[in-house]
This record gives C-alpha cells, sequence and structure tokens, in this order.
C-alpha cells in the first residue's frame, strides 16, 4: 500500500513539472509571437538622418473622430437623441422612446394638440413627444436646438423631463 502511495505521488510530481513546463513553454512561445513581428510586418531600419516630418508626426495630436451622422427620419432622430442622452446621463431606451412618440404624435415632428388644456391655456404641445414650451425651457439638453419641434431637442428634452419626473422614458406609458 505505501508502495503503491509513492509511486503514485512520484507519477503527481512529475505531472505537475510536466504541466509547468508545458505551460511555461507555451507561454514563452505566445510571448514571441506577440512581441516578434513577421518579416512581413516589420518596420524597415530608422536612420540617422529621418525626415523631420516623420518626427513631427509621432508629436502631432490624435486625429479627431469623424462626427457621427444619422438619418433624417425617426430612426435617426431617436439614435441621435439616445447617444446625447447617453452623454449627459439621461436614461432612457429606444424602445421607450419610440413608444411614446408614436403614441403622442404617430411619428410626426410637426404635431401639435390644439384642443387640450395646455392648448386652451395657450401653450400647446408640439413636436414627436408633444412637450409644451415651459417645459421645453426648463428641461431644454444644451447642444439640442432650442427649438421644441426640432425633432432632436424634442425627444431629448422629453426625455429629461420624464427621467426627472418618473425616472426614465420608459416609465412613461400614457400622456404624461
Amino acid at each position: 500500500m505505501t508502495a503503491n502511495i509513492r509511486t503514485s505521488n512520484s507519477r503527481i510530481a512529475r505531472f505537475r513539472k510536466l504541466s509547468v513546463a508545458g505551460i511555461a513553454t507555451a507561454g514563452a512561445a505566445a510571448a514571441a509571437l506577440t512581441l516578434a513581428p513577421s518579416p512581413a510586418h516589420a518596420a524597415e531600419p530608422a536612420s540617422a538622418s529621418a525626415p523631420a516630418a516623420t518626427v513631427q508626426a509621432a508629436d502631432a495630436p490624435a486625429p479627431k473622430k469623424a462626427k457621427k451622422t444619422y438619418p433624417d427620419n425617426l430612426d435617426g432622430w431617436i439614435k441621435q437623441s439616445l447617444d446625447i442622452m447617453k452623454d449627459k446621463g439621461i436614461p432612457g431606451t429606444y424602445e421607450g422612446l419610440h413608444r411614446n412618440i408614436m403614441r403622442e404624435s404617430g411619428g410626426d415632428p410637426n404635431a401639435q394638440n390644439d384642443w387640450d388644456v395646455n392648448a386652451q391655456n395657450g401653450t400647446p404641445s408640439k413636436g414627436l413627444l408633444q412637450v409644451i414650451k415651459p417645459t421645453f425651457d426648463a428641461y431644454h439638453v444644451a447642444g439640442t436646438a432650442n427649438d421644441s419641434t426640432d425633432p432632436v431637442a424634442n425627444i431629448t428634452a422629453a426625455a429629461n423631463y420624464a427621467a426627472d419626473k418618473y425616472g426614465s422614458i420608459d416609465n412613461v406609458d400614457s400622456a404624461y
């Protein structure tokens, strides 16, 4: 019994040594492949008389990100608003915005309610999410147009209002 335990222990010890050696060899090979470029990717040797433009290029600031463009339609307006909302920390999802827009205006950025109490008081609800002017002014998000019928400004201001009052536009399921 003791002999069997010793044999078993020595097998385990040899297995561990082989495993560690194998891992170390694999790691060294991976490091060599990562650190040493192939001849096809090797850089040309640097010369002492490198052009000044090359040195300046290394010190140049990183290129600016290309400005993101959005289609001029409901999908694009929602996506642009979501990007602005993300930057400003305003919660909301595409689904929540789309659902409320379809209920409030049917997707028409020029929709205007001329019959409710707000309209009777001289401040009709306007735009995709039917925002009245005082609410738009109070919840307008910097960086968007200062026009309550501008689709992106309307969506973003309404989402900002809904976040303040309901936690998120996603929590709104009726007129708000």
